[in-house]
């Protein structure tokens, strides 16, 4: 397998505003404690972008993991949007279109998406405004999501769903306009080949590094330092060495980063039995769900 010598995560938001609290950079490499980087700063989406680029032109060798999803179904229903002749046919083409749809949005939001009338239908929007194409129940699934369900390695919700704390669609959705400013300079797996050197980003779920740490479903938020450690020490991560409380979303991105580095030169997370050049294409998958 690939090796990487530095490992970051990002926790993320698609919040409305400039700044958000929610967002959460840590980085790990060699046997060194995780860190955050601008401990403190209240990241904006603009300078998470600029990070990246930067990362990408130095070229520097770091396996990045970002916690929102690349995509929307399409497997279930062989399009993303069906009834909506702008639907697009794969992942880069699906990020061009929330671009374009958005572009008047500032600081990466994507209201103007979600209010364009071809669209909205397929969401369930806030306040009990369901679009007529939204699935009854759950929302459509992607591969990797009824994948992960139906083995009990998460419990991912529907991208389509946009209510509740758990929901993911509009810091997907938000992720998107970052990727496709991305596309062409740093490489995404599986979209594209893992490349023998530089970067790469992945998809992650930060659920899925909490369980590897031992922490019970449901119950994967750590807010205190000494919790965090106990984590982190069961990844094989010396310890980050917060005392008292700490963020959710500064643990979530220190664990995830540790997570990346324990487990990215294993074969398992590279080749997930469900996962097909189509679905390589069309709608990606979560790195760790094998």
């Amino acid at each position: 397998m690939r090796r990487f010598t530095h490992f970051a995560a990002i926790d993320w938001s698609g919040a409305r505003g400039e700044r958000q609290r929610g967002i959460a950079v840590a980085h790990a490499s060699g046997s060194a404690r995780p860190a955050l980087l601008r401990p403190g700063h209240i990241w904006s989406r603009a300078e998470v972008l600029a990070w990246l680029a930067d990362i990408a032109a130095s070229e520097t060798d770091m396996l990045i993991g970002f916690d929102f999803s690349a995509a929307f179904a399409f497997a279930d229903c062989g399009a993303y949007f069906p009834a909506w002749d702008a639907s697009p046919a794969a992942l880069p083409a699906l990020w061009a279109l929330v671009e374009r749809l958005s572009a008047s949005d500032p600081h990466y939001e994507i209201g103007s998406f979600l209010a364009h009338p071809a669209a909205r239908r397929h969401f369930r929007h806030a306040r009990g405004d369901v679009g007529d194409l939204f699935v009854p129940g759950t929302g459509r699934l992607r591969v990797v999501e009824r994948h992960q369900r139906d083995t009990r390695q998460a419990a991912s919700v529907s991208n389509f769903n946009l209510v509740g704390a758990a929901q993911v669609g509009k810091a997907s959705l938000a992720g998107m306009r970052l990727l496709h400013r991305l596309r062409g300079r740093l490489p995404l797996w599986p979209l594209d080949p893992v490349p023998a050197t530089g970067p790469l980003l992945v998809e992650i779920y930060t659920g899925v590094a909490a369980r590897a740490a031992g922490l019970p479903a449901g119950r994967s938020k750590i807010r205190d330092g000494g919790t965090l450690d106990i984590a982190l020490a069961r990844l094989g991560s010396r310890p980050f060495g917060a005392t008292g409380a700490i963020s959710d979303h500064a643990s979530d991105a220190l664990l995830t980063a540790a997570w990346l580095r324990a487990v990215a030169s294993d074969v398992a997370p590279w080749s997930p039995a469900p996962l097909t050049p189509a679905l390589a294409r069309t709608e990606g998958w979560t790195f760790g769900i094998i």
